[in-house]
């Protein structure tokens, strides 16, 4: 195991790995909870996965009464407290992946945390978190900057819900207590549960209309087709009453239901043209939005869904209902933020576009 010190390899680093890849690799926050463990246990499968370096962040800000109202020696005491704290975060770290065999950089930041991940997520390929932690760091994330690095960050952001275990299947670490990492193309590993099989559920989609959920669905698609299983997209289709600012007509219309069917099916020959050898289906889901993602994600290995949209999957992310989607997932869910593809303009060549 490739170990750097638990110091700041620089989020601002400049410079590419060899390959074109970014050179934190895929990047998670740790806090010293069960949660951001069980984040760093899917970050480590990932980057495994994906033969990139592992990079584990921890970080600490100074209370502002402690840097702004007492005197210096003091503040200076009280970082210091935090520092060593941080420093026990990083070595829990690294005693949960002793075993993982792959190159790790460990780093302790002094900083907001949600602002110390975007700085990190510059130069990051995967940007990995858990939903819930301790309060001084993952905690926050689903407190008033709950929406700051799925809407900001500038490489996908991967949050580990409270509900994935780190015992199933899917969940491939070689970490403490932790199963043996299971890799594409190989045997499953023999635990004192029996044999664990190569994780063969679909990857999700959700997509609703926009350029967004577009670009979403090709990252899907990317991921399944690397991962070798099927790519599933869905669309929601609300009940009445619910909001339909994204269905261009009434969901009573039964010719309406139809024509969004042959939208999403135009949609799926467009992806399966750029990705030939991929299995993809494609279903539209009675429900609202978030009931629909979030029973998606029981069955999925990984939900992946864009940053903003037409107020269906993808919009909701910057509303109230995120933090009900993040509570409830049980599984990875993959936001990618806002980017150009230029194969976008080669959609209308399949058919009628979802949302016009």
């Amino acid at each position: 195991m490739n170990v750097s010190p638990a110091q700041n390899p620089g989020p601002g680093a400049s410079g590419q790995r060899p390959g074109g890849s970014r050179p934190h690799g895929v990047v998670v926050g740790v806090d010293g909870s069960e949660q951001s463990l069980r984040a760093a246990h899917w970050a480590a499968a990932e980057a495994n996965r994906r033969k990139l370096p592992l990079t584990v962040v921890t970080a600490y800000s100074l209370p502002a009464f402690a840097a702004s109202s007492m005197d210096g020696g003091y503040a200076l005491m009280d970082e210091s407290a935090l520092r060593q704290g941080s420093e026990k975060v990083i070595d829990q770290a690294k005693e949960f992946l002793r075993d993982y065999p792959g190159e790790v950089g460990y780093a302790i930041e002094s900083g907001d945390p949600a602002g110390v991940l975007l700085d990190y997520s510059q130069h990051a390929e995967v940007l990995v978190v858990g939903s819930r932690g301790r309060g001084g760091f993952l905690g926050r994330l689903l407190g008033s900057v709950s929406a700051a690095l799925p809407a900001h960050a500038k490489c996908p952001t991967v949050v580990v819900p409270l509900k994935f275990s780190s015992q199933e299947s899917n969940a491939v670490t070689t970490a403490t207590g932790a199963i043996p990492i299971i890799t594409p193309g190989t045997t499953a590993e023999t635990s004192s549960s029996g044999t664990r099989s190569e994780d063969r559920r679909s990857v999700v989609a959700g997509v609703d209309g926009s350029d967004y959920g577009r670009v979403a669905a090709l990252v899907a698609a990317r991921e399944a087709s690397e991962r070798g299983v099927p790519l599933r997209i869905v669309c929601a289709l609300p009940p009445l009453g619910a909001t339909l600012v994204w269905i261009p007509t009434h969901v009573e219309d039964g010719q309406a239901v139809e024509e969004l069917k042959e939208k999403l099916e135009a949609g799926r020959r467009w992806l399966h043209s750029h990705y030939p050898d991929l299995q993809i289906d494609a279903e539209v889901i009675d429900g609202t939005a978030v009931d629909v993602l979030v029973e998606e994600t029981r069955h999925a290995q990984l939900t992946v869904l864009g940053t903003r949209g037409r107020g269906g999957f993808a919009g909701m992310l910057l509303g109230s209902t995120s933090q009900g989607v993040l509570h409830h997932a049980e599984g990875p869910l993959m936001v990618v933020p806002e980017k150009k593809d230029r194969r976008l303009a080669d959609r209308p060549e399949f058919g009628p576009i979802l949302g016009e």
